[in-house]
Parts: C-alpha cells; structure tokens; sequence
C-alpha cells in the first residue's frame, strides 16, 4: 500500500512543472575584478586549510591544515598573516604502514577534521593521522601541543573519521565532545557519540540496533541551551519508503546533554535518541532530498529560542531537478512539535515501517527517560523515528539556484537603516562563486556574487566575522577573507538604493554610499528599491516633458565614425543581470526590418543616411530607467574632398592616375539646396584597362555621395534634426551629370569608330605595281620614296624632266584635279599615265 500510493505520488509529481521563481545574481565580479576585492592567505608550506576556528574576540583564526595547525592574525580586515604553526603529522612508519594498507600516500598524512575550544585555556584537535586517528589538547595562550593524562596523544577513533574525504561533525558543550562520524577503518559503522566526560556523565554511543542510521553522511550539529539538546543533521537512506532504487532522505537527530544512558537497558547507549525528517519541498514539486549543508541562526534579540532557525541546502537526486540546489528554513518550533507527535515502529520480521496506534508508553525524546523502566526504554529503543516529517518554513522554499550547485552556507541578521532585521544568506556554489541574499517578503533577493575560485575547492565550512564585516572561507588551497558589504562600488543614489543591500545606505549630504553602522539617516530601501521614493534630484530636462527623478547625468555621447553601407554595430554595458535593456533614438522609432537587437544586447543596423544620428541605451529596473551609454554614429569624412570657396564654380570631383577613388560620403539636401559644382582639381584620373591596349579616361562615380564641408555642417547633429531631409532626397541633378556622361561616352565611340574605318579606306588607296610586288617577293629591298609611298606618306621628290612630281606643277597645282599622290617615274612610265589600281 505505501509502495503503490508513494509511486503514484511520484509519478504525478514528475508532471507538475515548477510554480516558485528562480532568483539571479544582480551582479557578477569575476576573479581579479577591480569592483570587488577579497584577501587571500597562502602558504607553500601549508596545504589543505579547510577546519576553520574563530577566537572570541575574533581578532585570530585558527586553522587546522594537513600535518598542522595554524594560528592567523585577521584583525586588519584587508590583509591575514600568520602569528604561529604547530607542527603534527605523522612519522615515517606511519605513513609506510598507511601505504601498506593500500591507501594513496597522498592520503595518508595528518588531516585536522576536528577544532574546538575546550575550555578557557586549551583547544581540542583531532586529526586522521595515516588512517589512525589521533587527538590532542592545544594551549591556547601558548599555542601549543599538550597531551592528556596519559601524556600520550589519545586514540581518535568515534571522534574524527579516518578518510580524510569523509565528513564528518564536532560541536563541544560544557567541556564535553559531541560527535557524528565513522568508528571504523572502512567507514561502515557509523556512530553519534558523546566523549570527555566527567563526573557523573559517561562516553555515550548509539546501540548498534538495526535501523537507528542507515550508511549516513554527517553535515552539521548544534546546540540549543534553552533544551539542553545538541541536534545532529545528516543525510542517510530512507528504509521507511519501499521503492525499488534507494531513496536517500535528510534528517535532524537529538539527544540531551543531560542522558546518561539506562542503567540495565540502553547502558552507556543514548536514551534520548530520535530522528526525523527534513522536507525541503514546494508545493506539487518532487522533493530536494540530500541535505548539503545547513547553518543556525539564533532568534532576534529579546525572541524565544523558539524562533531559532536552520538554512540548509539541499540537492535532489530526481532528474527533473538535477544541477539545481534549493535553501529551505526549518524553524526550532516545528522541530519540536514533529518530536513529540507519533512515531513509526519497524517490523523485524518483515522489516517493514508503520504508524504505531497503540497507546504509547513514553515520548521518545524526552530527556531524562535514563531513569525509566526497562520496559519504557525498550518501547524507546524501537520507536525512535517520526512518524511526520518537518515542514519548511511558510510551507515554501526559500530559494533555488536555477544553474548553479551551492555547497556551503552562512546566514546572519542584519539591522537596516529603517531599523528592521533583515536575514542575509552568504552561499558557495561548487562553481567557485560566493553569493550574498537578502530575505525579503516577496522572496530572496541576490545582491551579488563574487568569484573566490578558479577551480573547485574542498571547503569544510563558512566562518562569519561579524565584528570584522568579513566572510572566512577555509579551502584546500588557501584562506579568503571578503568583505560582508561593497558599498563603495556604487557610484550614484540610484544604484545604491537598486542594490537593496542592508548593509549600504545612501548619504545625500556627501553624495555617497556607505556602510550603515558609519551613519544615520542615510536613504536606504531594502524592501522595495523604490529610487523615485528615495532619491530625490530632478532632471527638469526628462524625455516626457515632466521632471523625473533621477540621481545621474546623462554621459556623454561617444562619437563613432562610419562609412556608408557599412554595418554598424554598438554595445550596450550592463547595469545588472536584473535590468532590461533597450535602445530608443529621439523622435525615431528602431524599425525590426533596419535594427537588429541580439541577445547581448547589442544593436546592429547598416549606416545609410537616414541611421546616422543620436543613439541611447536604456536599462529599466524595478521602474526606475537610467541611460547607460549614448553614441553619436558620423559619416567618415573624406580626406580628398576639398572645402568649396563661395561663389566659386566647380567641376567635376576627379582624382590623379593611380590614386585610389575618395571615400564616398552621403549630405542631405533640401530642395531650397543645390548640389555644389565640382572644382577643376577633382578631376577624373586616366585610368590604363589591363585588358584593353588603349588607354581610356572614365569619370569617378563618387558624385553622388558628395559631403557639406563647409564650417556649419561639420559640427555634430542632433538626431531627428535632418530626418524630413533624409527621408525626401532628390537625385536630378544626379540623372542629368549621368546623361551627360552617358552622351560624351557614346560621342567617342562614335568617333573612335569612324576614324578607324577612315584610316582603313586610305590604306585601300595607296597604289603598288606588279613590279613592286615582284621586288618584294624576291626579296629585293624598296627605296625610301616607295617605303614613304607604303605608309601613306607623301613626302617631296626630286624634280624629273622639269616637272613636279605626283604630276603637279610648279605652281603647285594638282594635275588633272586629282588629289596628290606620290608617284616615281617608272611607275609613271609603266603605267601609260594612269594610276594603277585606283577605283574609278
């Protein structure tokens, strides 16, 4: 029945999408960013600084690294260095006797999982120590290493585990060790114990009954004065669900400071043992299941313990939810009420979970039970898990990373300048980024995230420094201290509001934003980012007309020359991850058929004529907009376009032979305007055609882009001033100089053409005799006159029997009337008088 009604929940689950949002970071400093600094202590002779221990006064870290522990100086909040190293690892032999069992000698040193003050004078360490556990006393005025009683190290097997990669927690109350780890070399027998004890307490461990853990993974322990109770969480295999996969489950365990074990049941067992479990889950949503890491927030001052909340993290092992991680708040007063309902009791026979009906004969939980019958503690030893699980708070989760995994999580209150508590919650991703959120009514806010890593880090946990404003991240290759608050990087009212950060808080006398606690009455909304409520500079200058509230000035215009049909494309800076950014043009409308916006938004278009002008890039965010960047996109001007003189006629632009054309440049003309004319020294070069054995001259075709050079119309534009010009050209004075063109190209055609055919008769016309022919044909060689008379040339002979030659006489009168004609003698003989081979 449990099996059928847990599958169909399931299944009907798996189609629900999610109905809660997901948050973002508003802003994103990657590693080394100017806008947002950390420090970061290292060591080369220092590895693995994960276990972190802060002082009371806060001003030294302690750190417990590999074969060492460290004393570190953090009063200065912009810098860490090292006061002391106490030395402990272990000897050669033990670490060739930790090789032999098989493990990597790389993991055979000496990890410090556990850090704890005792008491007033000594802290208490204990570390893996070649896979055999070892715990020391360390003086804390004296930083260093003391021994117990026996003088020796003690054996810290049930204390720390002895892989170094498997968690594990510690918490001391009252000079006593309170534990969740492993008590054996392969990590199987897991155990929730209690050592040091003194007096009447003794070392106290769980029964090895069935059931009471289930291959669990240790996050975190607490302690709660109030119940005199330490609380355990974990995540381990849920046995009460029948599926067919193993179904893992997060759980809150406690137990009383104040058992002491039964006297002949349970002896030296704990008696107030019971476990439940946790529900990270929305509603109609499959459950995050496995329990990351968790952190206590105590009650506001002056609240009933009561009010005592825990953040944890949890990641869900359902596909649908894979690479997500939810923050969900689980409240002390529902802890407890879940701990005195009813419990489930397991059948050792069929080893299957039910509700118990009958009347109970004690409340499993409740301390003091080391006093009750066998009979009772029987009763509690096999009812010891919750029948109900506990809720999150508001019945809702808290937050979900959409792309990130967190890891580790820190919480503390914050006091606004409204005077109103706000909870601030600084989360890992395994990314390498820390994120700082705000809690706020209508969800959580994410006020940032910082990159702390290039690669991923082993981090045990997160340390706050509150008297320091600092977040101490204990990784395996360093320490880094960040600030809490980055006040400082937000330059206006506007953004310092938009921030919604408790910490900052805008100061309207010194026009900055700063710390709360540096000032009163400073402008701050947390709740709302309300920049018009708060900031109250008017800009009698706004778009609308009407004056509008803003906190900057308009930057100026960033001028951007192009060239026309080249394709333009401007970027947009980002305000937030949170903003919507858009572009507008005054008096213009960004058409989807010109403008292209692309997901960076960045805008793209072709410059022409009319996309020449004033362009703003607005983000609009929680209803207040703001310009972030402003272009001004020019026509290039051209360097081989001279200014014209008033008054002065022009031709034609032209450009000397072998010289490159001019930049074409676009002008807007009115039809008030007339196109001005070319001057003489724009000429047209010669330009020789590779493929043609002539040389031609062509005029430029760049007398349709001429530019206004002229003094007024070389300053920049204002947008929307020239759009009824650039949206009416006229081109008749371009079609009449292209006739004209057209015209003088076909004219020289034409005489090309005729000239050739001219000189093709006059060559039909020049005479050759047979004789010649002959001559030729022999190979004798012609005379000057008939080489002349073969070229057409009509050079001047001697004189033969007193006349002229060609037949002309000495006036210098044609014979006959017929054109002259260079002749000799012999051909005037041979031929009778008549001109040989002349058409009649």
């Amino acid at each position: 029945m449990v099996y059928s009604t847990s599958l169909c929940a399931c299944l009907s689950l798996l189609t629900v999408l999610s109905c809660h949002s997901h948050v973002l970071p508003r802003l994103s400093f990657p590693k080394g960013s100017p806008g947002r600094s950390f420090s970061v202590f290292t060591n080369p002779d220092v590895y693995n600084t994960t276990t972190l221990l802060l002082s009371d006064n806060e001003d030294t870290l302690f750190v417990g690294a590999r074969d060492a522990v460290l004393s570190i100086d953090v009063s200065q909040t912009d810098a860490m260095t090292m006061k002391e190293k106490m030395g402990w690892s272990p000897s050669e032999k033990d670490l060739d006797d930790c090789t032999v069992k098989g493990k990597m000698k790389m993991d055979c040193h000496n990890f410090v999982r556990v850090l704890q003050v005792l008491n007033s004078t000594h802290m208490y360490a204990c570390g893996t120590f070649a896979f055999s556990p070892r715990c020391i006393y360390i003086n804390s005025k004296t930083f260093s290493m003391a021994t117990g009683a026996s003088g020796k190290p003690e054996e810290g097997r049930g204390r720390c585990p002895y892989d170094p990669y498997q968690k594990n927690t510690a918490i001391t109350v009252d000079g006593e060790l309170y534990t969740g780890t492993v008590a054996d070399y392969r990590g199987t027998r897991p155990v929730i114990s209690r050592h040091l004890s003194e007096g009447s307490h003794v070392d106290l461990k769980l029964d090895d009954t069935l059931g009471w853990l289930e291959d669990p993974t240790f996050i975190r322990s607490a302690y709660v004065p109030s119940e005199e109770k330490v609380y355990f969480f974990f995540s381990e295999i849920g046995k009460e669900y029948d599926f067919i996969d193993k179904f893992t489950v997060s759980r809150v365990a406690q137990v009383c400071t104040s058992d002491i074990g039964g006297q002949r049941t349970l002896q030296k067992r704990w008696t107030t043992f019971t476990k439940a479990q946790l529900l990270c889950q929305a509603e109609h949503e499959l459950p995050y299941n496995i329990l990351q890491d968790i952190v206590t927030l105590p009650p506001p001052e002056g609240a009933s313990e009561d009010e005592t909340l825990f953040y944890g993290i949890f990641t869900s092992q359902w596909q649908v939810n894979l690479g997500r991680s939810a923050v969900c708040a689980f409240s002390l007063k529902d802890i407890k009420k879940v701990f005195t309902g009813r419990y489930k009791v397991l059948n050792r026979d069929t080893l299957k979970w039910s509700t118990r009906v009958q009347e109970q004969l004690a409340n499993p939980g409740e301390c003091g039970l080391h006093n009750a019958s066998d009979n009772m503690l029987r009763f509690v030893k096999e009812n010891f898990l919750a029948d109900k699980s506990v809720p999150p708070v508001n019945q809702a989760l808290t937050l979900v990373s959409p792309d990130k995994s967190y890891s580790n999580i820190a919480a503390q209150r914050v006091r606004g300048a409204s005077g109103r508590d706000y909870t601030v919650l600084y989360l890992l991703t395994e990314s390498g980024y820390l994120q700082k959120a705000v809690l706020l009514k209508n969800g959580a806010h994410v006020i940032e995230e910082i990159q702390v890593f290039n690669q991923p880090q082993l981090v045990k946990n997160l340390l706050l420094s509150v008297s320091k404003g600092a977040v101490l991240i204990g990784s395996s290759e360093g320490v880094i201290s960040v600030p809490m608050s980055n006040c400082s990087y937000y330059w206006s009212c506007a953004e310092c509001v938009l921030a919604r950060d408790p910490f900052c808080g805008w100061d309207p006398v010194m026009k900055l934003c700063t710390d709360i606690s540096s000032r009163d009455h400073l402008v701050q909304d947390v709740d709302e980012g309300n920049v018009s409520a708060q900031c109250t500079y008017v800009n009698p200058r706004s778009r609308s007309g009407q004056p509008r509230t803003v906190t900057t000035v308009c930057p100026p215009g960033e001028v951007m020359p192009v060239s026309l049909n080249e394709v333009v494309r401007l970027q947009c800076p980002e305000a937030s991850h949170l903003a919507k950014r858009y572009w507008e043009r005054l008096n213009s409308q960004l058409s989807p058929k010109i403008y292209i916006q692309s997901d960076d938004s960045s805008l793209s278009f072709v410059a022409t004529p009319s996309t020449l002008g004033h362009y703003l890039c607005q983000a609009e965010e929680n209803g207040y907009t703001q310009t972030l960047v402003v272009y001004h996109v020019k026509q290039k001007s051209s360097p081989t376009i001279l200014p014209a003189t008033p008054n002065r006629p022009q031709s034609t632009p032209t450009t000397e032979a072998g010289s490159k054309p001019p930049v074409a440049t676009t002008r807007l003309i009115t039809p008030k305007q007339t196109e001005p004319r070319p001057t003489p020294d724009q000429v047209d070069p010669t330009v020789t055609l590779k493929d043609s054995p002539t040389t031609t001259t062509r005029k430029s075709r760049n007398f349709t882009r001429l530019s206004r050079i002229d003094e007024e119309n070389s300053r920049m534009t204002e947008p929307g001033e020239n759009l009824m010009q650039a949206d009416q050209p006229t081109y008749f004075q371009e079609l009449v100089v292209v006739s004209v063109l057209l015209a003088l190209c076909i004219s020289l055609l034409l005489m090309i053409a005729f000239n050739r055919f001219r000189y093709i008769c006059q060559s039909r016309t020049v005479p050759q005799t047979p004789s010649s022919r002959r001559d030729a044909e022999k190979g004798g060689s012609a005379t000057p006159e008939e080489r002349e008379s073969l070229r057409g040339h009509s050079p001047r002979l001697e004189k033969h029997n007193g006349q002229a030659p060609n037949g002309q006489s000495r006036n210098g009168q044609a014979h006959n009337g017929k054109s002259p004609i260079t002749l000799s003698n012999n051909m005037l003989n041979s031929s009778n008088g008549h001109l040989p081979n002349t058409p009649i």
